[in-house]
C-alpha cells in the first residue's frame, strides 16, 4: 500500500492528558479525534479508509523532510510529547467483500505505532430489529440482500461513520458520528465503544 502525506494530528488536548501513564491514550484520542474530522469534511457515502498511526518524532528522524509538511504547531507539540502521532492514509486497499476480510489481510511493519479506521454503518434500535418479518425472500434462489434492503428502508435507521484506532499492545479510542447530528461537538468518543472493530484492529498488529 501507497502511504498518502501524513494527516498531522491536533496538538494533545488537555482534556485526555493527565499523567505520563495516560500519555499514549490521550494522543490516540486526539489522532482518531483529528482523523474523524478530516474524513467528515469529506461528507457522507464514503468508503472504509485506513489510516497507519507512527509516533511525529520517529517519523521526522527517519523522514526530515516530513517537517515541510507539518505545523509548526505540530512540530512543536511533537518536541513536547514523545507519543504525539502522526496519521499516514494508505493507498491501493486490497479488494475485499467486507471490512473484516480487509482487515484481516492486513498487516504492519514494527516502525508502525498504531492503526486506525473509518467506516459508515447503518443501526437500528433493538425493536426495530426484533421486527423484522421472519418470511422475507432470503433464499439463495431469491434476494440475499432482502434483510439488508428492509433494515434501510426502515425510518427509524440512524447512518453512523465510526472512528477507531488502536495502538500496538496498547489503549484504544473510538469516536461515533451521526448523520442526524453532523456536527464536530456531537460526536461521541469512549475506549471500547466498538469492541469487534478494536478486536479485529488489534489483530493486524500481531
Amino acid at each position: 500500500m501507497t502511504p498518502q502525506p501524513p494527516t498531522p494530528p491536533s496538538t494533545p488536548s488537555s482534556d485526555t492528558r493527565t499523567t505520563a501513564d495516560d500519555a499514549p491514550r490521550a494522543a490516540l484520542a486526539d489522532a482518531v479525534r483529528e482523523i474523524e474530522h478530516h474524513v467528515a469534511a469529506a461528507g457522507w457515502d464514503a468508503p472504509v479508509r485506513v489510516f497507519a498511526l507512527v509516533r511525529t518524532q520517529a517519523a521526522l528522524a527517519a523522514e526530515p523532510g516530513l517537517a515541510d509538511q507539518l505545523t509548526p504547531e505540530t512540530l512543536a507539540a511533537a518536541r513536547e510529547h514523545a507519543w504525539h502521532l502522526t496519521s499516514v492514509e494508505q493507498e491501493g486497499l486490497p479488494p475485499a467483500p467486507d471490512l473484516e476480510t480487509l482487515l484481516a489481510g492486513l498487516s504492519w511493519p514494527a516502525t508502525v505505532d498504531g492503526v486506525a479506521v473509518t467506516v459508515e454503518r447503518v443501526v437500528l434500535p433493538p425493536e426495530a430489529e426484533e421486527a423484522m418479518p421472519a418470511d422475507l425472500p432470503t433464499g439463495p434462489d431469491q434476494d440475499p440482500d432482502a434483510a439488508v434492503q428492509w433494515l434501510l428502508a426502515h425510518p427509524d435507521r440512524q447512518d453512523v461513520r465510526l472512528a477507531v484506532g488502536v495502538l500496538r499492545d496498547g489503549p484504544a479510542w473510538c469516536a461515533v458520528r451521526t448523520r442526524a447530528h453532523d456536527a464536530d461537538d456531537q460526536v461521541g468518543q469512549g475506549g471500547d465503544v466498538v469492541p469487534g472493530l478494536v478486536a479485529a484492529l488489534r489483530a493486524t498488529l500481531e
